[in-house]
Protein backbone atom coordinates (compact mmCIF):
# COMPACT_ATOMS: atom_id res chain seq x y z
CA UNK A 1 0.00 0.00 0.00
CA UNK A 2 1.53 2.91 -0.93
CA UNK A 3 1.54 6.55 0.87
CA UNK A 4 -1.50 8.01 -0.74
CA UNK A 5 -3.57 4.70 0.19
CA UNK A 6 -2.11 4.93 3.41
CA UNK A 7 -3.77 8.38 3.86
CA UNK A 8 -6.72 7.81 1.99
CA UNK A 9 -7.18 4.58 4.70
CA UNK A 10 -6.79 6.52 7.28
CA UNK A 11 -9.63 9.30 6.44
CA UNK A 12 -13.20 8.76 7.26
CA UNK A 13 -15.38 8.01 4.59
CA UNK A 14 -17.98 10.90 4.35
CA UNK A 15 -21.42 9.54 6.00
CA UNK A 16 -19.29 6.99 7.74
CA UNK A 17 -19.19 9.09 11.11
CA UNK A 18 -22.64 9.10 11.37
CA UNK A 19 -23.58 5.32 10.68
CA UNK A 20 -21.44 2.57 11.53
CA UNK A 21 -24.07 0.52 10.11
CA UNK A 22 -22.63 0.18 6.85
CA UNK A 23 -21.68 -3.35 6.16
CA UNK A 24 -18.33 -4.73 6.93
CA UNK A 25 -17.01 -5.81 3.90
CA UNK A 26 -18.08 -2.19 2.31
CA UNK A 27 -15.81 -0.70 5.07
CA UNK A 28 -13.10 -3.01 4.00
CA UNK A 29 -12.82 -1.87 0.43
CA UNK A 30 -13.35 2.27 1.63
CA UNK A 31 -10.74 1.91 4.07
CA UNK A 32 -8.44 0.26 1.49
CA UNK A 33 -9.36 2.83 -1.13
CA UNK A 34 -10.80 0.23 -3.67
CA UNK A 35 -13.82 2.35 -3.43
CA UNK A 36 -13.10 6.21 -4.20
CA UNK A 37 -13.97 8.81 -1.00
CA UNK A 38 -16.79 10.30 -2.92
CA UNK A 39 -18.63 6.33 -3.78
CA UNK A 40 -17.39 5.27 -0.17
CA UNK A 41 -20.00 8.95 1.08
CA UNK A 42 -22.92 8.35 -1.07
CA UNK A 43 -22.98 4.40 0.04
CA UNK A 44 -22.36 5.36 3.92
CA UNK A 45 -25.55 8.45 2.96
CA UNK A 46 -27.43 5.52 1.68
CA UNK A 47 -27.14 3.26 4.47
CA UNK A 48 -27.90 6.36 6.66
CA UNK A 49 -30.88 7.59 5.19
CA UNK A 50 -32.50 3.41 4.85
CA UNK A 51 -33.37 4.34 8.46
CA UNK A 52 -34.81 1.72 10.75
CA UNK A 53 -33.87 -0.85 7.92
CA UNK A 54 -30.41 -1.32 9.43
CA UNK A 55 -31.21 -0.04 12.85
CA UNK A 56 -31.13 -3.48 13.91
CA UNK A 57 -34.68 -3.83 15.12
CA UNK A 58 -37.48 -6.00 14.01
CA UNK A 59 -40.76 -4.69 12.96
CA UNK A 60 -43.63 -7.14 14.03
CA UNK A 61 -47.30 -7.24 13.93
CA UNK A 62 -50.51 -9.21 12.88
CA UNK A 63 -52.20 -8.41 10.03
CA UNK A 64 -55.80 -8.45 8.89
CA UNK A 65 -56.14 -12.40 8.38
CA UNK A 66 -54.21 -13.39 11.71
CA UNK A 67 -50.95 -13.64 10.47
CA UNK A 68 -47.64 -12.77 12.26
CA UNK A 69 -46.00 -10.64 10.24
CA UNK A 70 -42.21 -9.30 10.68
CA UNK A 71 -39.79 -7.71 8.86
CA UNK A 72 -36.82 -5.32 9.06
CA UNK A 73 -38.58 -2.56 8.24
CA UNK A 74 -41.83 -0.74 8.64
CA UNK A 75 -44.43 -3.51 7.62
CA UNK A 76 -47.15 -2.21 4.85
CA UNK A 77 -49.67 -4.51 5.24
CA UNK A 78 -50.00 -3.00 9.20
CA UNK A 79 -49.29 0.77 8.33
CA UNK A 80 -53.18 0.80 9.53
CA UNK A 81 -52.21 -1.22 12.93
CA UNK A 82 -50.14 -0.80 15.94
CA UNK A 83 -46.54 -2.73 15.41
CA UNK A 84 -43.86 -3.45 17.46
CA UNK A 85 -40.55 -2.48 17.10
CA UNK A 86 -38.40 -4.96 18.48
CA UNK A 87 -34.70 -5.69 19.66
CA UNK A 88 -32.60 -8.52 18.55
CA UNK A 89 -33.01 -10.19 21.95
CA UNK A 90 -36.61 -9.78 21.36
CA UNK A 91 -37.62 -7.06 23.88
CA UNK A 92 -39.77 -4.18 22.73
CA UNK A 93 -37.86 -1.00 21.80
CA UNK A 94 -40.92 0.99 20.87
CA UNK A 95 -44.22 0.86 19.68
CA UNK A 96 -44.81 2.09 16.15
CA UNK A 97 -48.76 3.69 16.04
CA UNK A 98 -50.88 2.91 13.11
CA UNK A 99 -50.70 5.81 9.83
CA UNK A 100 -54.36 7.79 9.71
CA UNK A 101 -55.91 8.83 7.11
CA UNK A 102 -56.76 12.20 7.51
CA UNK A 103 -60.70 11.11 8.31
CA UNK A 104 -59.42 8.69 10.56
CA UNK A 105 -57.28 11.28 12.19
CA UNK A 106 -60.38 13.39 12.92
CA UNK A 107 -62.54 10.43 14.16
CA UNK A 108 -59.62 9.75 16.94
CA UNK A 109 -59.17 13.35 17.56
CA UNK A 110 -63.40 13.33 18.44
CA UNK A 111 -62.75 10.00 20.36
CA UNK A 112 -60.05 12.04 22.75
CA UNK A 113 -61.65 14.95 22.79
CA UNK A 114 -64.74 13.12 24.21
CA UNK A 115 -63.16 11.10 26.35
CA UNK A 116 -61.08 13.99 27.90
CA UNK A 117 -64.94 15.97 28.12
CA UNK A 118 -66.07 12.66 30.33
CA UNK A 119 -62.77 12.67 32.14
CA UNK A 120 -63.44 16.46 33.12
CA UNK A 121 -67.01 15.80 33.98
CA UNK A 122 -66.04 13.18 36.17
CA UNK A 123 -63.50 15.20 38.02
CA UNK A 124 -66.29 18.02 38.61
CA UNK A 125 -68.62 15.18 40.21
CA UNK A 126 -66.07 13.99 42.47
CA UNK A 127 -65.04 17.94 43.61
CA UNK A 128 -68.47 18.69 43.83
CA UNK A 129 -69.85 15.93 46.02
CA UNK A 130 -66.50 16.59 48.47
CA UNK A 131 -67.27 20.11 48.21
CA UNK A 132 -71.25 19.58 49.16
CA UNK A 133 -70.12 17.28 52.05
CA UNK A 134 -67.51 19.65 53.49
CA UNK A 135 -70.20 22.23 52.57
CA UNK A 136 -72.77 20.15 55.27
CA UNK A 137 -71.57 17.30 57.36
CA UNK A 138 -74.39 16.23 58.96
CA UNK A 139 -78.29 16.47 58.01
CA UNK A 140 -78.86 19.30 60.51
CA UNK A 141 -76.05 21.98 59.12
CA UNK A 142 -78.51 20.97 55.42
CA UNK A 143 -81.61 21.53 57.47
CA UNK A 144 -80.47 25.47 58.78
CA UNK A 145 -79.11 25.87 55.54
CA UNK A 146 -82.28 25.32 54.15
CA UNK A 147 -84.36 27.19 56.39
CA UNK A 148 -82.01 30.33 55.71
CA UNK A 149 -82.77 29.80 52.05
CA UNK A 150 -85.92 29.91 52.62
CA UNK A 151 -86.77 32.48 55.10
CA UNK A 152 -86.93 35.37 52.64
CA UNK A 153 -88.95 33.53 50.23
CA UNK A 154 -91.61 33.15 53.01
CA UNK A 155 -91.07 36.52 54.05
CA UNK A 156 -92.00 37.66 50.75
CA UNK A 157 -94.97 36.01 50.27
CA UNK A 158 -96.29 37.18 53.22
CA UNK A 159 -95.55 40.36 52.25
CA UNK A 160 -97.81 40.02 48.70
CA UNK A 161 -100.56 38.98 50.60
CA UNK A 162 -100.48 41.48 52.89
CA UNK A 163 -100.69 43.82 50.30
CA UNK A 164 -103.42 42.13 48.53
CA UNK A 165 -105.54 42.63 51.82
CA UNK A 166 -104.86 46.20 51.97
CA UNK A 167 -105.83 46.52 48.25
CA UNK A 168 -109.19 44.75 48.68
CA UNK A 169 -109.59 47.22 51.72
CA UNK A 170 -108.86 50.06 49.49
CA UNK A 171 -111.30 48.43 46.79
CA UNK A 172 -114.38 48.55 49.19
CA UNK A 173 -115.15 52.57 49.60
CA UNK A 174 -114.77 53.07 45.96
CA UNK A 175 -117.19 49.92 44.90
CA UNK A 176 -119.43 51.59 47.29
CA UNK A 177 -119.23 55.31 45.83
CA UNK A 178 -119.42 53.38 42.57
CA UNK A 179 -123.01 52.38 43.70
CA UNK A 180 -124.66 55.62 43.80
CA UNK A 181 -124.04 55.92 39.63
CA UNK A 182 -125.47 52.83 38.64
CA UNK A 183 -127.42 53.27 35.47
CA UNK A 184 -124.80 56.47 35.13
CA UNK A 185 -121.56 56.70 33.79
CA UNK A 186 -119.04 56.32 36.35
CA UNK A 187 -116.67 59.48 36.92
CA UNK A 188 -113.31 59.39 35.43
CA UNK A 189 -111.77 59.93 38.83
CA UNK A 190 -113.17 56.62 40.70
CA UNK A 191 -112.61 54.49 37.21
CA UNK A 192 -109.32 55.05 37.02
CA UNK A 193 -108.75 54.38 40.65
CA UNK A 194 -110.97 51.03 39.99
CA UNK A 195 -108.76 50.72 37.55
CA UNK A 196 -105.50 51.45 38.85
CA UNK A 197 -106.40 48.95 42.12
CA UNK A 198 -107.37 46.15 39.30
CA UNK A 199 -103.86 46.36 37.76
CA UNK A 200 -102.01 46.68 41.55
CA UNK A 201 -104.17 43.34 42.32
CA UNK A 202 -102.80 41.64 39.53
CA UNK A 203 -99.38 42.71 39.60
CA UNK A 204 -99.40 41.14 43.39
CA UNK A 205 -101.25 37.74 42.17
CA UNK A 206 -98.49 37.75 39.59
CA UNK A 207 -95.70 38.28 42.40
CA UNK A 208 -97.29 35.73 44.72
CA UNK A 209 -97.67 33.00 41.89
CA UNK A 210 -93.55 33.81 40.82
CA UNK A 211 -92.63 33.40 44.47
CA UNK A 212 -94.49 30.60 45.59
CA UNK A 213 -92.91 28.68 42.37
CA UNK A 214 -89.39 30.18 43.26
CA UNK A 215 -89.96 28.52 46.67
CA UNK A 216 -90.98 25.49 45.66
CA UNK A 217 -87.97 25.27 43.25
CA UNK A 218 -85.49 25.69 46.02
CA UNK A 219 -87.20 23.24 48.17
CA UNK A 220 -86.49 20.88 45.51
CA UNK A 221 -82.96 21.55 45.42
CA UNK A 222 -82.02 21.05 48.71
CA UNK A 223 -84.21 18.20 48.69
CA UNK A 224 -81.87 16.36 45.89
CA UNK A 225 -78.54 17.58 48.17
CA UNK A 226 -80.11 15.97 51.22
CA UNK A 227 -80.86 12.70 49.38
CA UNK A 228 -77.37 12.73 47.40
CA UNK A 229 -75.69 13.71 50.98
CA UNK A 230 -77.43 10.93 52.56
CA UNK A 231 -75.81 8.54 50.29
CA UNK A 232 -72.51 9.71 50.94
CA UNK A 233 -72.61 9.81 54.64
CA UNK A 234 -73.47 5.90 53.98
CA UNK A 235 -69.98 5.30 52.01
CA UNK A 236 -71.11 6.36 48.32
CA UNK A 237 -67.80 7.31 46.57
CA UNK A 238 -67.77 11.13 45.53
CA UNK A 239 -68.30 11.16 41.47
CA UNK A 240 -69.61 8.00 41.56
CA UNK A 241 -73.81 8.89 42.16
CA UNK A 242 -74.02 10.67 38.62
CA UNK A 243 -74.95 14.20 38.07
CA UNK A 244 -77.20 16.39 40.59
CA UNK A 245 -80.62 16.71 39.48
CA UNK A 246 -81.07 20.08 37.31
CA UNK A 247 -84.04 21.39 39.06
CA UNK A 248 -85.82 23.47 36.32
CA UNK A 249 -87.23 26.44 37.02
CA UNK A 250 -91.88 25.88 36.77
CA UNK A 251 -93.96 27.93 35.29
CA UNK A 252 -96.07 30.15 37.62
CA UNK A 253 -99.89 30.33 37.39
CA UNK A 254 -101.60 33.09 35.42
CA UNK A 255 -103.74 35.19 37.75
CA UNK A 256 -107.13 34.08 36.89
CA UNK A 257 -109.20 37.54 35.95
CA UNK A 258 -112.12 36.27 37.07
CA UNK A 259 -111.66 36.10 40.87
CA UNK A 260 -111.24 39.64 40.49
CA UNK A 261 -114.08 41.47 42.55
CA UNK A 262 -116.64 42.69 40.23
CA UNK A 263 -117.23 46.09 39.54
CA UNK A 264 -120.63 48.10 39.23
CA UNK A 265 -122.95 47.53 36.40
CA UNK A 266 -122.40 50.91 35.45
CA UNK A 267 -118.48 51.20 35.26
CA UNK A 268 -118.59 47.79 33.41
CA UNK A 269 -120.49 48.93 30.64
CA UNK A 270 -118.10 52.24 30.95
Amino acid sequence: MNARQSDRSSLPAPGFAASARVAPGLQWLCRTGTFSLMLCGLAGVAVANNGPASAGGIYTCTNDQGRKLTSDRPIGECLHKEQLLLNRDGSVRSVIPPTYTAEERAEREARERRAAELRAAQQDAIRRDRNLMARYPTEEAHAKARELAMEPLRLAIAATERRLKELAAERVPLVNEAEFYQGKALPQKIKQQLDANDAAVEAQKGAAANQTVELDRVNKIYDAELDRLRRLWSGATPGSLGPMPVVAPGLPAKPVSANRPARPASAASR
